[in-house]
């Protein structure tokens, strides 16, 4: 096969659209690159939140240590944490296998349905049906083969698979896990590395588990981890998840395997035509976001590839050139300097218990700076443009994009890109009396909800002007 650049602009004015940003998109064919690209700050070798795709990783570490003959998938998880007995009869019949699967006995994540420990609360919340008989999505499991890996393996989860999967792979020095309460690798949720550590382990797991002629992943566990275990029929995220479950793997009807983590990080492999996709980004302004981003990476990027390789007329693709573009953007709001107004000068908030308590302007067309001196934050704002800065008071790592995207009003989008994906939307509107209306919207998992928020604002005079 010729080594085809794939059209990433499909892919990027769609994803623009949405109002979401695609980080970086690798792309290889048998091992050879076809796509490497990434927004400025977050290249292909930076640490990223990878989110659920932790839970693949966790697995795996399951299956290297029944593998070493430390555990049986069949155990019951009960008889390795005895301190949590006596237990429901239908926990103490969940095996590993069943949580492998998603066929446990709880309908949702129990740790966010308990006050205690989270390893606790699996063993503790009431569960809603006997373990095997349905499919049920639940990161809490994950979490606690993370815990079993490290009790047997008498280590974390990182350094049990760093002699065993990860130097061996090759990859970076930036793999780790957050921790839960615990504290405990949180083997659901909690993997940072690289996009490139997870194109080596896609590369890995085409080539059966084995590495540099080395076996790294057991062939039985790889082989069932990658076959259907539990039907996923009822599934609601749309038609790649309803192919079914492997062992911490999703199995696409198309075929091949996907990890996949919340705000669009995936990967996805088809051994059949040596394809391997890694894609990671943020998608969480956008309501099912995640999803809309993996049917786009379907879409544009892994059926024009199929079709080349059936010999079927390609669609979507673009000669090679050593012009391929390499560079993502970040999508940024409109911008047209006509709608601007120039303001200068500090509003306080209208209302008295309205978060953020005032606002401080200095923009015009061009930009300028948007501050909260009571709240302690302060944003550059270069409309048209991205700019990487730190953001609030803890000073996290953002890219700030702003644009006045209507009449007087001015739109600010802030992606904080830490151990935690977020970001804050704002949109202020100049009133011609001078009032600044002010929104905010907050995207993230442990968030401050406070950036969602709606409110007025003025600059001296009579400030209560809101309803009593």
């Amino acid at each position: 096969m010729s080594s085809p650049i794939a059209e990433l602009e499909p892919l990027s004015r769609a994803a623009t659209g949405l109002g979401f940003a695609v980080h970086s998109v690798e792309v290889t064919v048998d091992g050879e690159p076809v796509v490497s690209a990434a927004v400025p700050g977050l290249g292909v070798h930076a640490p990223h939140r990878m989110y659920s795709i932790s839970k693949t990783v966790t697995g795996l570490a399951v299956g290297l240590l029944a593998d070493e003959g430390r555990l049986s998938l069949d155990d019951a998880v009960t008889s390795h944490f005895p301190e949590f007995g006596p237990c429901h009869p239908w926990v103490e019949a969940t095996t590993l296998r069943h949580m492998l699967s998603m066929l446990g006995p709880h309908a949702a994540t129990t740790y966010k349905l308990f006050e205690g420990g989270w390893l606790e609360s699996y063993f503790t919340v009431p569960p809603t049906h006997p373990p095997g008989t349905g499919f049920t999505y639940d990161t809490s499991a994950s979490y606690v083969l993370a815990a079993l890996v490290e009790r047997v393996a008498g280590t974390s989860l990182v350094d049990y698979l760093r002699p065993r999967l990860l130097d061996p792979l090759g990859a970076s020095e930036h793999v780790r896990f957050l921790t839960g309460p615990e504290p405990v690798s949180h083997g659901g949720s909690g993997l940072i590395c690289t996009p490139r550590d997870l194109l080596l382990l896609a590369h890995l797991l085409l080539d059966d588990g084995v590495g540099d002629g080395a076996r790294l992943l057991p062939a039985d566990y790889l082989r069932a981890a990658t076959t259907v275990q539990a039907d996923t029929a009822m599934h609601t995220w749309g038609a790649p998840f309803r192919g079914g479950y492997g062992y911490q793997f999703w199995l696409p009807p198309q075929g091949g395997f996907l990890m996949f983590g919340l705000g669009g990080q995936i990967v996805y492999g088809d051994p059949e035509h040596r394809l391997a996709v890694v894609v990671t980004a943020d998608t969480q302004p956008v309501q099912g976001g995640d999803q809309r981003l993996l049917d786009l990476v379907l879409r544009h990027l892994v059926a024009p590839l199929v079709e080349q390789s059936t010999g079927r007329p390609a669609t979507g693709l673009r000669p090679a050139s050593t012009e391929a573009e390499t560079e993502l953007s970040w999508p940024l709001p409109a911008h047209d300097a006509a709608h601007a107004v120039p303001t200068t000068g500090r509003f306080a908030a209208c209302a008295d218990d309205a978060w953020p308590g005032d606002l401080e302007l200095d923009v015009t067309a061009d930009g300028g700076t948007l501050r909260s001196p009571s709240d302690d934050w302060s944003l550059e704002l270069v409309c048209g443009a991205a700019t990487p800065q730190p953001f609030g008071p803890e000073s996290r790592p953002a890219v700030v994009t702003a644009g006045w995207a209507a009449p007087r009003t001015l739109d600010v989008v802030c992606w904080v890109v830490d151990d935690e994906l977020a970001v804050v939307r704002l949109r202020l509107h100049v009133g011609e009396d001078g009032t600044i209306t002010a929104r905010g919207q907050g995207f993230g998992e442990t968030f401050d909800p406070r950036w969602t928020f709606c409110g007025a604002y003025r600059s001296g005079g009579d400030l209560t002007l809101h309803a009593r």
